[in-house]
């Protein structure tokens, strides 16, 4: 988890916005570049660099109080 003075963002894999409608409150960038002006405030305690996208879209819709959809169909 990153932050400035202004902004907490998550770095997630490519294609985390496969089939998920991210609440409007939220900004899903991809191709973003971390600077070296942000701060780390947490790592998690894993070898892997990222956040699962799932677990964090469904904390993220519970925190905005909003429903969460998925905009196209999942196939396994």
């Amino acid at each position: 988890m990153y932050a400035d003075e202004a902004y907490w963002w998550w770095i997630v894999p490519s294609e985390s916005d496969y089939a998920l409608e991210w609440p409007a409150s939220v900004r899903y960038t991809p191709g973003a570049v971390v600077l070296d002006a942000p701060r780390l405030i947490h790592r998690s305690d894993g070898t892997v660099p990222y956040t699962p996208p799932i677990p964090l879209y469904l904390t993220l819709c519970r925190v905005m109080g909003t429903t969460p959809t998925w905009s196209r169909q999942m196939t396994a």
